[in-house]
């Protein structure tokens, strides 16, 4: 069996609000469940994709400094 995960979550999600978009990210980055982990990086490779050179590059300023000061 060929489960497609991109395509599933974006079908999952394609009726979705903003405010539902919202409550989803919200919800899967508070509880720390690796099992949504995926679904954040389909989110995720969407918005990169569909991003400006200069968000990318403040996004990973961003990334850069949140690891560096995680831990």
């Amino acid at each position: 069996m060929d489960i497609n995960i991109r395509k599933s979550i974006i079908e999952n999600f394609k009726a979705s609000s903003i405010e539902d978009l919202k409550q989803t990210i919200n919800e899967a980055t508070s509880t720390k469940e690796e099992k949504i982990l995926p679904g954040l990086g389909v989110f995720f490779e969407l918005l990169w994709n569909n991003a400006s050179a200069e968000f990318k590059e403040n996004t990973l300023s961003i990334l850069d400094s949140a690891i560096k000061n995680r831990y």
